[in-house]
């Protein structure tokens, strides 16, 4: 968990005052105007509430040039960012036809796959000339093509499962899923900083929701230990199942789960284990096999593990791995499966082909010397910023690195300044993260070179010293010894 310092937490809270006092003042105003003006509602309620989206009009308009930046090329170690210019004080932003070539350290290519590949880029063009974009349907009906299988088994393999079922977006794998594995007596039992696909799913399971401080086994067996002896709200029955609901990787965080410990409380009052790997799969582990390779926990261990094909893969898409009576069950069960369109056949073809690169089923070594540059660009980038003073969340070997910025003023301030200088960042703030807790989420890519990291450190420094998010002191440069060469003569 975070601990703000005092004077960032106040100076924070008063920044936000500020904005909330203006704004209100801005709306009563405007109030005072509509009133003169006729309504032409025509006896209907107004769709949004004056204090529905006072957030969106009075702070978030303020800085939405930071966020949804449009892009003209592929996602790789460098884009290029469509340029946008606003005539009416950020309301509304028009796209132009200049764009910047800027440094990416947002997208989630942790292995360097979103652009084209030697191996992927030419077989998805053919599955594209096969398949077609789209198969026009749900699995159940005329949307599995032999891709699709292959896919499904591949994917099982990859994580160490009998089966799996794929879907053809991350969100919706944890949104749709949920329900259909627990119902009303049933217990959720979430890590509070959990994904809101799982907070979604969760809810709409019907079965009672209790969450776990982030990433504390101690009180997660504290809150197993206390509901299992209260048993259901009311009637005090036993739960007809309990599943604890944990992430390898942290998205917001980017720090890895206590996997160990977790499972061994689970196995301890027969609990079930929900892995979601969606950060975490391809990105760590010796492999690429995510955290219970990194950790050393026996998949068997984890009932249900599920991961996404967004970040490491460079496709899109969700799979759940487990038993082959749990797949076969979600398969005639699942929303996701039985109603939304299969995912695209070009798209599955690059997820099988770039687990054969990973693996090294394409007859090179590339694969490894992926992972290994991922471990080793995350690893020096993390400790650079940690050394210059900046407070960077997350553990070793995780690519996400949150940089702390806290005060509002700091966001758009950051977003902009490393625009400026051609290193595109994304930034994050509520509702994604608590109100006090805005950060900006670095992700780093086994694709950057160290001359892209230099480049992008030196950026960092400079604006964060021009900001002030260098909370913490710099550590002093070592002196460079110089090389004392023998003379020849």
């Amino acid at each position: 968990m975070i601990t703000i310092p005092y004077l960032t937490a106040l100076t924070t809270y008063f920044s936000y005052g500020l904005l909330f006092a203006f704004g209100q003042l801005r709306d009563f105003f405007r109030n005072l105007v509509d009133w003169w003006k006729a309504s032409n509602l025509q006896g209907y309620a107004p769709i949004c509430l004056g204090l529905e989206d006072f957030y969106i009009r009075r702070l978030y308009l303020r800085i939405q040039d930071c966020f949804g930046r449009p892009i003209s090329s592929p996602p790789d170690a460098w884009f290029d960012v469509v340029e946008r210019v606003s005539n009416d004080n950020n309301k509304t932003l028009k796209r132009t036809e200049k764009v910047s070539r800027c440094l990416n350290l947002g997208s989630y290519n942790y292995l360097g796959f979103a652009a084209a590949d030697e191996y992927c880029t030419p077989r998805v063009i053919e599955s594209l000339k096969k398949y077609f974009a789209s198969t026009c349907s749900s699995r159940v009906d005329g949307g599995t093509t032999a891709l699709h299988a292959e896919l499904e088994e591949v994917v099982a393999d990859f994580v160490g499962k009998p089966a799996s079922l794929v879907t053809g977006m991350g969100y919706v794998t944890n949104s749709a899923i949920l329900p259909v594995l627990i119902g009303k007596g049933g217990l959720i039992i979430s890590d509070s900083l959990n994904h809101n696909s799982i907070v979604n799913g969760a809810r709409g399971s019907g079965a009672t929701i209790r969450v776990f401080q982030h990433n504390t086994p101690s009180h997660l067996e504290k809150v197993l230990r206390e509901h299992i002896a209260d048993g259901q709200p009311r009637t005090h029955r036993p739960w007809k199942k309990i599943i604890v609901i944990v992430e390898g990787i942290y998205s917001m965080e980017g720090e890895i789960c206590k996997l160990p410990e977790i499972v061994s409380i689970c196995k301890k009052y027969k609990a079930y284990v929900y892995l979601d790997e969606a950060h975490s799969i391809g990105a760590v582990g010796k492999s690429g096999r995510g955290v219970c390779e990194l950790l050393g926990v026996d998949t068997a261990d984890v009932d249900i593990m599920m991961g996404t094909f967004t970040k490491s893969f460079g496709s899109c898409g969700g799979y759940i791995a487990g038993s082959k009576e749990l797949i076969q069950y979600l398969k005639y069960t699942c929303p996701a499966h039985l109603y939304a369109t299969s995912i695209s056949p070009p798209a599955a073809q690059q997820i099988i082909s770039s687990i054969k690169v990973i693996l090294g089923e394409d007859g090179s070594s590339r694969g490894a010397q992926k992972l290994a540059q991922i471990r080793e660009n995350s690893n020096y980038f993390r400790s650079e910023l940690q050394k210059m003073g900046f407070e960077v969340l997350g553990d070793n070997d995780s690519p996400v690195m949150p940089i702390m910025l806290y005060n509002p003023a700091k966001i758009p301030a950051f977003s902009r300044e490393c625009l400026k200088r051609n290193v595109a960042v994304v930034t994050v703030a509520f509702p994604a993260t608590p109100l006090l807790l805005a950060r900006a989420r670095i992700c780093i890519s086994a694709a950057h070179t160290r001359e892209d990291m230099i480049k992008a450190l030196e950026v960092i420094s400079r604006v964060g010293d021009m900001v002030g998010i260098k909370y913490f002191p710099a550590e002093p440069k070592k002196p460079q010894l110089e090389e004392i060469r023998p003379k020849v003569e």
